[in-house]
């Protein structure tokens, strides 16, 4: 049975420690400080050193190889600035049978010993000889070695420690190094060895020869001519002489044909003397490279011709979305704006609406009418602040952040950026990536924004930024502060309706084969599809849904090319099944069950709050996932009846000899905020008086102790939520009279609105 345990492991990039080795590390994260201090406490010091071959940034636990080097930590000190240094020995190599998250700081590893073949004793002591005899070649060639270390290697005997000697020792590349940490063959690694030293032999007589050409007395104003004359002299040994040299000329060029300031371009030419300079065999060439390759590919100073021909934007948004007036009039605004002034003030402009009300599609649609580039990042769930302003080039990998990634994209200095999800950034270990978007947003600022990896500022004054949003108060004050916000609400049943004939019914069609010819649904059957198969403020379901349709029909008409299906309610079942949804049929609720209306991410939607009461010693019982808000809500509403308690006949000890239990439908769904004090207290006193209240009414207000309604929000999305459960009368608070030009004409039709600045009015009108 192999013996297994657990160590802590150290992920080493772009760096190898084998057997019989030991390397010196600086640590200065305080996360890679917590595992060497797990190693020493609890494990005498012990780790698993995992080197995957191919290291990023983002790398998870998957990416890590299933072998690795059990490494010792033969000693540790605090240096003055904060950092630990400790010396690492190779122990021995070792088979992962599974890494473990450590409350996501500490990586762990179960291990077990690698399985070392038996060799033949006399062809280990024959590959021994060999093994030997060409390193004594290497080190005659470059005799840069210890002494010592020549002693240790003829005197061992073992062929699995003595590959791992030569190997720590050798000035190898980092794909042959990696060669020997998981195979466990020595002899299989003694032929390996044996080639790459007879490879950097043939190297070490190169650099000999090439030595002896340039053998020559030099100082300071010498040692450029003669790093030059050497690299000529490699890439003519190469063929390699002219390709280098063409590339850096091509660079020198763009760089000089580069629309950028002047002290970018002197950046850059600096940045392209030291790309010539440094040799191909340095780490450092390719984050040079890439650093020029990214400065050269920016659109510096490159403009798209924005569109000001008012008519023909309003025609372009018009076409390609149904309603939002508002929001299409602040961009056409924009557009007269900038004929009359000839300057870019382009507003922030932040659409927020629950999901599926068009916001990314209006994005692009209003980027295509300004004619301007379309380019797109989502934000959400980013943590770490260099997402947004790009990591500093001293790190391995480094590379811009998503702004600057995505100008490189956009190909124009004045694209429409869209960002994504911007209520749903969250601060980090990493830092606070909601500040970083400051300065992207901040007119006074952004001009100058500056990447780390760029280190050198790139103006995005010119760049229309349009955000999405579902919820407003999820976005940071001091962002939120910067932003002109715009709300899309819930659609109604009718606009959902002209949003299938107009835009979607026609590209489903097309997406699935089929013509007009082959399926016909009329106008009721979608808004009977509407009401009974979809529970959504957008459209997203519904295409859905229309898609599940479509998708049946099609397998039809394969069989059946002639074939014509008409959509009805008596065929709907076949093709979606038993409805999902279903609406207020009965006249009225039982006693103490009253609606209320409520407003979520994803819309309007109708809140039944239901009351009842039994004996007990006058506790409130509260149930149904309520917030901290709507508790305060419910007990001021108890309170205002209490106080009143003449008015709705209660006798004076009835609160003293009963407890009441307060309960909001779909208790597996939080809920909060004070507009259903109304609500609450309806089902309160309709329960204490055993009357009954239509179910075909909703309110919504919040209450104070002296029974004022006060004014709430998002009085649009409740009253759509209210139509579309087929509620035909709604109370509001007398305050939120200005709020009705924002309600939909079809509702106003189909729906009594009762403003009321009591709740005495309330009363008067359900209970008398």
């Amino acid at each position: 049975m192999m013996l297994k345990t657990k160590l802590p492991v150290i992920v080493l990039r772009n760096m190898i420690l084998l057997p019989q080795g030991e390397i010196k590390l600086e640590i200065q994260e305080e996360q890679d400080k917590t595992i060497i201090y797990n190693a020493i406490n609890n494990h005498n010091g012990y780790v698993l050193l995992s080197t995957p071959k191919y290291a990023t940034l983002d790398m998870q636990k998957e990416d890590l190889p299933m072998y690795g080097i059990i490494g010792k930590i033969s000693s540790n000190f605090e240096l003055p600035n904060g950092n630990i240094r400790i010396t690492l020995l190779g122990i021995n190599r070792a088979h992962v049978f599974e890494y473990l998250d450590q409350d996501n700081i500490i990586l762990d590893a179960i291990i077990g010993p690698v399985q070392i073949e038996d060799q033949d004793e006399e062809l280990e002591e024959a590959k021994v000889r060999v093994l030997k005899e060409c390193f004594s070649d290497y080190v005659a060639i470059v005799p840069n070695l210890s002494n010592y270390l020549i002693t240790k290697i003829n005197e061992e005997k073992s062929l699995e420690t003595l590959t791992d000697i030569i190997v720590n020792v050798l000035p190898l590349k980092f794909e042959d190094k990696y060669v020997f940490i998981g195979e466990k063959s020595a002899s299989f690694r003694a032929d390996y060895l044996i080639k790459l030293l007879k490879k950097e032999k043939n190297v070490g007589y190169i650099e000999k020869d090439i030595e002896e050409q340039l053998k020559i007395e030099m100082d300071e104003q010498q040692r450029e001519y003669v790093l030059r004359e050497k690299l000529k002299v490699i890439k003519k040994e190469l063929h390699e002489d002219d390709t280098k040299e063409n590339e850096i000329e091509e660079l020198r060029d763009k760089i000089n044909k580069l629309k950028a300031p002047k002290e970018i371009k002197e950046k850059l030419l600096k940045e392209l003397n030291k790309y010539e300079n440094i040799p191909i065999s340095s780490p450092e060439v390719t984050i040079c490279k890439n650093y020029i390759d990214t400065m050269l590919s920016l659109p510096w100073n490159i403009y798209t011709k924005d569109e000001v021909d008012l008519d023909k934007c309003e025609q372009i948004l018009n076409e390609s979305h149904f309603g939002l007036d508002k929001i299409k009039e602040r961009v056409i605004e924009y557009i007269a704006v900038k004929k009359m002034t000839k300057e870019d003030n382009a507003p922030i402009l932040c659409l927020v609406g629950p999901p599926g009300v068009g916001k990314t599609t209006l994005a692009f649609s209003i980027a295509k009418a300004l004619n301007k580039n379309f380019v797109k990042i989502s934000v959400g769930g980013v943590s770490d602040e260099s997402e947004i302003v790009g990591h500093r080039r001293t790190y391995v990998g480094a590379e811009p952040g998503r702004i600057i990634n995505t100008m490189i994209k956009a190909k124009s200095s004045n694209p429409l950026f869209l960002i994504d999800e911007i209520d749903k950034m969250t601060k980090g270990y990493n830092g606070d990536p909601e500040s970083a978007m400051l300065e992207v947003l901040d007119r006074e600022q952004n001009q100058f924004f500056t990447d780390n990896f760029l280190e050198e500022p790139f103006d995005l004054s010119k760049v229309t930024f349009v955000l999405t949003a579902n919820d407003k108060n999820e976005i940071p004050y001091p962002l939120l502060d910067r932003l002109e916000i715009i709300e899309l609400s819930s659609y109604t049943e009718f606009e959902k309706l002209h949003i299938v004939r107009s835009h979607m019914f026609d590209n489903l069609l097309k997406d699935h084969g089929l013509t007009k010819d082959n399926i016909e649904i009329d106008d009721d059957m979608i808004i009977y599809i509407i009401e009974n198969y979809t529970k959504e403020a957008g459209v997203r379901e519904l295409e859905r849904v229309l898609s599940k349709i479509m998708r049946k029909v099609t397998r039809k008409v394969l069989t059946d090319k002639n074939i014509k299906i008409v959509i009805t309610k008596d065929n709907i079942n076949e093709y979606l099944g038993k409805e999902k949804y279903h609406f207020i049929t009965n006249s009225k609720n039982p006693v103490g069950v009253v609606n209320g209306l409520a407003y979520t991410p994803f819309g309007g939607v109708i809140l039944p709050i239901e009351v009842s009461f039994y004996k007990g010693t006058g506790n409130i019982v509260l149930t149904g996932s309520l917030g901290d808000v709507m508790v305060e809500s419910a007990k001021i509403a108890l309170g205002y009846v209490k106080s009143n308690k003449k008015l709705f006949n209660l006798d004076d000890d009835f609160f003293t000899k009963n407890d009441i239990h307060i309960n909001a439908y779909e208790g597996a769904v939080p809920k909060d905020g004070p507009s259903a004090g109304t609500a609450l207290t309806s089902a309160i006193i309709s329960a204490l008086t055993n009357k009954t209240v239509s179910n075909k009414i909703a309110m919504t207000g919040e209450i104070s102790l002296k029974g004022n309604i006060l004014p709430i929000g998002g009085l649009r999305e409740k009253t759509i939520g209210a139509y579309n459960s087929k509620v035909d009368k709604i109370f509001i608070p007398k305050e939120n009279e200005k709020d009705l030009d924002d309600i939909p004409e079809e509702i106003k039709d189909n729906i009594k609105i009762v403003l009321v600045e009591k709740y005495d009015e309330i009363f008067k009108q359900l209970f008398k």
